[in-house]
This record gives C-alpha cells, sequence and structure tokens, in this order.
C-alpha cells in the first residue's frame, strides 16, 4: 500500500479539515474550556507496560514499563508524555495547544542492521489539537512539529473513535491515518551516505502516511480503580517500507496498564 503526500499537504489537509469543524461549531459559537471533566479537577496513578513490534529488521519486539500520572483539569491536561492547554471550544469542537515527548530513536547496537548507524533521537514535540465529538464518531486531528531540531520533522494524525459502554466495560475500536513528513522519515529511516555498507544502501526518506487501527477496553474494577488494555496495528507506508532498514509492511501492539483515580 502506498500513500504519498506533497510537502503542502499537512497545512493544506489541517486547513480542510478544520473548515468543516469551525463550520459546524459556529452555529452555537460557544468559548467554553475543553473540559471533559467540567469545573472540577481529576487526578489518576498508576503503571503500564507497552509492547510494540518495532518495523527494523532484526530488532524484535520494542518493551516499555513506566509509571502513568494523569491530571485532567478545566484549562490543563497531562497523560503520561502528553500535556495539552486548552484553549476552548467552538461548538463540538475543542481546541489545545499540546506538548508531548517521544522517545522513538534507537542506538546502533539495538540491531544487526543499525551496526556502525549513528544513533537517532528522540524528541520533544509542539503543535496543536482539535476534538470533533459527535454522536457517530470522535475525530481527533493533531498536528506537531520536532521543537527539540533533532529529525526537524512534522507529523499529522488524523483519528475517528466510537465509545460502547456495557455496565463496567467500554470498548472505543478507532482507525487513524499518520502522516510524517520526509524529514521525520529520513531522520528514523534513512541511510547517510556515511552509513552505507554491504546490505544497508544509500535512502533518503521520503514523506509518507500509515494507517492505524485498534481496540481499547477500559474495566471499572471499582469507583476508583481500572484497568486498560489497548491493542493495535499499524500499516507502514510505502517511505518506511521502501527502507534498507525496513523489514515488514505492518506490526502490531499492546498496551496495558492500571490507574487508580483521586
Amino acid at each position: 500500500m502506498s500513500i504519498r503526500f506533497s510537502p503542502r499537504t499537512p497545512l493544506t489537509c489541517a486547513a480542510l479539515l478544520m473548515l468543516p469543524l469551525l463550520a459546524h461549531g459556529q452555529q452555537s459559537a460557544t468559548t467554553e474550556p475543553v473540559a471533559d471533566s467540567g469545573s472540577s479537577s481529576q487526578w489518576a496513578l498508576g503503571a503500564g507496560v507497552g509492547v510494540e513490534r518495532s518495523p527494523y529488521a532484526g530488532y524484535g519486539n520494542r518493551t516499555r514499563a513506566l509509571p502513568l500520572l494523569m491530571y485532567n483539569g478545566p484549562r490543563f491536561r497531562l497523560l503520561g508524555t502528553t500535556a495539552d492547554l486548552k484553549l476552548g471550544a467552538v461548538g463540538p469542537v475543542g481546541f489545545s495547544l499540546r506538548a508531548q515527548y517521544a522517545d522513538e530513536g534507537y542506538e546502533g547496537s539495538d540491531a544487526p542492521i543499525l551496526n556502525g548507524m549513528e544513533k537517532r533521537k528522540g524528541g520533544f514535540w509542539l503543535g496543536g489539537a482539535a476534538l470533533w465529538r459527535n454522536p457517530y464518531a470522535d475525530l481527533s486531528l493533531e498536528w506537531l512539529a520536532d521543537a527539540s531540531g533533532n529529525s526537524h520533522g512534522q507529523t499529522v494524525k488524523l483519528r475517528a473513535e466510537h465509545r460502547f459502554k456495557s455496565g463496567r466495560f467500554t470498548l472505543v475500536p478507532y482507525l487513524g491515518v499518520n502522516w510524517m513528513s520526509s524529514d521525520y522519515v529520513d531522520y528514523y529511516f534513512g541511510v547517510r551516505s556515511n552509513e552505507v555498507r554491504a546490505g544497508r544502501a544509500f535512502y533518503q526518506g521520503s514523506s509518507t502516511a500509515n494507517l492505524v487501527g485498534g481496540l481499547r477496553t477500559d474495566w471499572q474494577m471499582t469507583s476508583s480503580q481500572s484497568l486498560f488494555l489497548d491493542l493495535r496495528v499499524t500499516r507502514f507506508g510505502s517511505g518506511i517500507t521502501d527502507s534498507p532498514l525496513v523489514d515488514r509492511s505492518s506490526a502490531a501492539g499492546v498496551r496495558a496498564g492500571y490507574l487508580y483515580h483521586f
């Protein structure tokens, strides 16, 4: 599967997507803050673990375990490594400024195909997000740019999900498209001239898009305790699969954790 965009696509896509959202929201033209928790604040502490198949040849699975801190208030929201400053809402559409840390890099010793490659670092990302809640599917749009200057890349993520609730269980199937700029793809999946060797040709990454689908479930054990499980599959775009560092077209992942709500 090949999905390609021109360099101007992220801004154009974002503008086209936001126009119908704003037009819909201007019918009621409210400026209330995005506040899932109303005027009160909610806290939660817990722990989570994630296992995901790496696209790099011979890398195997990436496993991460970390403590979880969640806060949701009228103006600010924090979940793990993502923080949002809520700007307000226009009708059913909420807007926020977003800061995020993403550990997406690798070391040359992580896999044989990466031996001799220069280290690729994770980074801090800054941008904005919008969420349109409606009876059919919640639509979210996110644009982020690499503020740490490692990749100089940009990403745009569009996702649709629908929530089904039955007793203490909540099921949320979702489907999305994650676009990555050529700078992003080149930094994480490109091969520089000084990194070329037998079996690893020079490669300059191009912008691409991944398809992501999955199912998230939450179990409210008690009024203050919950468990979550997130299963997902990512279909990589051609800008990634064409890289000599990559040996698969898709990868599955699972995340699970526990939260105690205050």
